[in-house]
């Protein structure tokens, strides 16, 4: 984590297929790209790894969500349930359907708590949005159940747990419809870029149409092409494509990495007194983007936080994130748009957006993540390991003395 600590030749030399071609668009100029098509390749490729019927590449994981939502029908008067740890992306595409985004509680798998989205359904309730966060993966089986039994939509971002499994089968291919993301700082990246994943074919053709000004792709030619529907423009160029393309190559190497130098981390951390690892549903098909855990307090935390900041040990404190966690999105809590909303969503938005949430404080306000470097050495993971256990281990005992 992430991909492009491994960019080089592969990734070269499918960007350079593309400039050799001349064709940069995903679409059309049919005899002048000579049969590259790496948008495609790219879909086609995910699709075999993952297991899935459908693929569809766009420009990045919010356009992936927001095509998904369209796609489901999901707008006015429709509220979609999320987690409070999550990407600001996420509550950002459901408003712009013209839906309502209702938080719900995490647990100590820093994903959705079952119990907490019971609570949070009502009779607006549309779908229900599980974010497989920090390479781990959320409680389906009981999630899908939820849905079940309320009759609401299930859809997966899987965009941090990319490779990532839940008892055998790929994170994003669970729900009715899976997102990923392929920014820059994700497992695999294409730059920017993102994609669906569904096995509902006519899912996959309103996501296709849709991320293409409602192209419906059928003529010999564009300009031939019908429009059912409204859309906008989503769409993957063929140099990102072929970015992700070759770093698709990659995942199991990242993966085998990223799996040995967090077995390896973990090892060193878990023997110190006062820590609790993250809960994992399966632990076998944690991606290992990420080695995640709790401390005793908040006090302890921020101590370890400012000491390790201190050492230059690089630590995520998910809690002061201004992009990842409900707590510090003033744009959301002080109803901030750049546009006029319609009264009815801006009410709903307002009514949810100050909601205090007790119980996922209280677990994101000890919670510290270490993200797993590719370039590692499995003897630097270790000692980076030993580093950061003797940093936790003196701040606990010193805070005992303290008290």
């Amino acid at each position: 984590m992430p991909g492009f600590e491994l960019f080089g030749d592969a990734e070269r030399k499918e960007v350079n297929e593309v400039l050799e071609s001349g064709i940069l668009a995903r679409y059309g100029f049919d005899k002048a790209r000579n049969g590259v098509w790496k948008a495609k390749d790219l879909e086609q490729k995910l699709a075999e790894k993952l297991n899935a019927e459908y693929v569809h590449a766009v420009s990045s994981g919010t356009a992936a969500l927001t095509t998904a939502l369209m796609a489901l029908g999901i707008g006015a008067g429709h509220e979609v349930i999320l987690p409070t740890f999550c990407h600001v992306g996420c509550y950002e595409a459901i408003v712009t359907t013209g839906a309502t985004p209702v938080f719900a509680d995490v647990d100590e798998t820093l994903t959705l708590n079952p119990e907490a989205v019971k609570a949070a359904i009502t009779s607006k309730t549309r779908a229900v949005l599980v974010v497989h966060t920090c390479g781990g993966m959320a409680q389906m089986d009981e999630l899908i159940q939820v849905c079940k039994q309320y009759d609401v939509l299930l859809i997966e971002d899987a965009s941090q747990a990319i490779g990532g499994k839940y008892k055998g089968k790929y994170l994003g291919t669970l729900g009715l419809v899976g997102v990923l993301s392929f920014d820059f700082l994700n497992t695999i990246t294409c730059g920017e870029g993102g994609a669906i994943v569904t096995n509902d074919p006519l899912i996959y053709k309103r996501c296709d149409e849709y991320s293409d000004h409602g192209h419906d792709h059928l003529g010999e030619h564009r300009n031939e092409d019908d429009h059912r529907y409204f859309g906008t423009n989503h769409r993957i160029s063929e140099l990102h494509a072929a970015v992700g393309l070759a770093q698709l190559g990659r995942l199991d190497q990242i993966l085998a990495i990223q799996r040995r130098n967090y077995n390896v981390m973990r090892s060193g951390l878990q023997s110190v007194p006062g820590i609790k690892m993250r809960t994992l549903p399966d632990e076998d098909g944690h991606s290992c983007t990420h080695l995640s855990f709790f401390l005793p307090s908040e006090i302890v935390t921020r101590e370890v936080v400012q000491q390790m900041n201190e050492l230059s040990l690089p630590v995520h404190y998910w809690y002061e994130s201004n992009w990842h966690y409900i707590r510090r999105w003033g744009h959301f809590k002080n109803g901030s748009w750049m546009n006029r909303l319609y009264n009815d969503q801006k009410k709903e938005i307002m009514h949810y957006s100050n909601q205090v949430f007790p119980i996922s404080d209280s677990i994101m306000s000890r919670c510290l993540s270490v993200g797993i470097n590719l370039t590692m050495s499995e003897e630097e993971a270790r000692n980076r390991g030993v580093e950061m256990a003797q940093v936790i281990n003196n701040v606990i005992i010193s805070n005992k003395e303290a008290v």
